[in-house]
């Protein structure tokens, strides 16, 4: 048993200095909310919202920085148990109980494909921080080989010889297990509904949608998530979910494989192997599709997530 823990400080981040920062409406008639986008509304007195109007540098699109500003923490319980049982079968097992977090995930959107590679708001950094892409509570692995009691010096037909020791003697058979709990995943807007014009524009998230009762965890794969659990931004602000408050689907794997060495004399042998994947053929679903609205409508592939194998992630070729 062991305990396992980082903290780091200084870590890289994607950041758009020139996206409009963030004001808070001071007129008791309210403000006029859209920045740069083409919709526009309207925020209460005392309201946070990104007024209408050009970036910081109007003479500059969005742009991309990277910045030492992210921080990360990790922490995690480990265990591990291996045994001989005797009579040539042994056993391995491990499980890793740990909680990742962070402000930034990746520098590149393969490092964070389920969660945005901008932070919402590039003057609010804090605002992101929460579980990591990588964040898996759950992983356990195990595996294990018994070398079956028959043949020659075995329990079973221990006098076998000649052909017959060739055919029945040598057989081994192994087994990997994994299961691992889903990563965190975050639903966005689908576009830059803040206005705020940053580059990585699918950052924006949506509101919680506070008249919405039941799961918003569906579990199937048309609809991993209910997508009517979210409602979309009033134009010109950010919306109030929080970076990874879902998760993704989990894995569940059993390999399975037969092998078999013959000795042909003392320096010549052959091994025949048979392996099989995946052996129960469980299902295991790739990240869901995190855009919850199409324009203003909610996308009909919200929550839709695909089947993944080992050859073939999800939206690979």
């Amino acid at each position: 048993m062991a305990y396992v823990g980082s903290h780091g400080y200084h870590e890289f981040i994607n950041l758009d200095l020139n996206s409009i920062p963030e004001q808070v409406c001071s007129s008791s008639a309210g403000c006029k909310s859209g920045g740069v986008g083409s919709a526009t509304g309207t925020v209460a007195q005392g309201a946070e919202y990104i007024p209408v109007g050009t970036r910081p540098n109007p003479y500059l699109n969005s742009g991309q920085q990277w910045s030492t500003e992210a921080t990360s923490s990790y922490n995690a319980l480990q265990v591990e148990l291996t045994r001989r049982i005797g009579r040539g079968l042994q056993f391995r097992g491990n499980y890793t109980w740990s909680k990742d977090l962070d402000s930034a995930s990746g520098l590149a959107s393969s490092n964070s494909s389920n969660t945005p590679q901008y932070p919402q708001d590039s003057y609010h950094i804090k605002a992101d921080w929460g579980p990591s892409a990588y964040n898996t509570t759950n992983q356990a692995s195990g595996n294990f080989s018994y070398e079956l009691p028959i043949g020659k010096g075995k329990p079973w037909l221990t006098g076998v010889s000649g052909a017959a020791d060739k055919v029945v003697s040598g057989w081994q058979v192994n087994g990997i297990v994994t299961l691992l709990s889903g990563l965190p995943m975050t639903p966005v807007s689908g576009s830059n509904r803040s206005g705020n014009g940053q580059n990585g524009s699918n950052a924006d998230r949506p509101n919680v949608n506070p008249a919405f009762t039941g799961p918003v965890i569906v579990g199937s794969v048309s609809e991993w998530f209910n997508p009517n659990a979210y409602l979309l931004p009033t134009a010109g602000t950010y919306g109030n979910v929080s970076k990874g408050s879902l998760t993704e689907p989990g894995l569940a794997d059993f390999d399975f494989s037969l092998f078999k060495i013959t000795r042909i004399s003392e320096r010549i042998g052959t091994e025949f192997r048979a392996e099989f994947f995946n052996i129960v053929n469980h299902t295991n679903l790739g990240t869901p599709n995190p855009q919850v609205f199409n324009g203003t409508a909610i996308s009909p592939t919200a929550g839709a997530a695909c089947k993944r194998n080992r050859r073939k992630l999800c939206g690979s070729g």
